[in-house]
């Protein structure tokens, strides 16, 4: 049987996860693994993923074709970390604005890549 190719992403791991090198599958919902090395975690990954695949089959669950929706990986949300003058500044001039600091952040995007937001109401 051939072995189905889904892609990956490989990440270092900090001091405090214990270091070396982690990969996932963002097609297979808690499919990782990790190694010492990069080629260790992706080895390591590839027996985790056909382990999460068997499982799914097992369990009679559905195993999702690779690549899958390329707008499902975007939620809309994501994490964005900055200085804390930055934050001061845009939740002062969100406040100023009177709109939340998140509507005035993707405004704010928006303008710097030459899009405009719909305006609601």
């Amino acid at each position: 049987m051939k072995e189905i190719e889904y892609r990956f992403t490989v990440r270092p791991l900090t001091a405090e996860e214990g270091g070396g090198y982690l990969i996932e599958f963002p097609d297979l919902p808690g499919c990782m693994s990790d190694g010492e090395t990069i080629e260790d975690a992706i080895a390591n990954g590839a027996e985790a993923k056909r382990d999460w695949i068997a499982a799914m089959t097992e369990a009679g669950r559905p195993v999702p074709p690779p690549g899958g929706d390329p707008a499902e990986g975007y939620s809309g949300k994501w994490v964005l970390r900055t200085p804390k003058s930055l934050h001061r500044t845009l939740a002062e001039r969100a406040r100023q604005e009177g709109v939340s600091l998140n509507a005035l952040a993707v405004t704010m995007l928006a303008q710097g890549l030459g899009q405009r937001m719909p305006r609601d109401g």
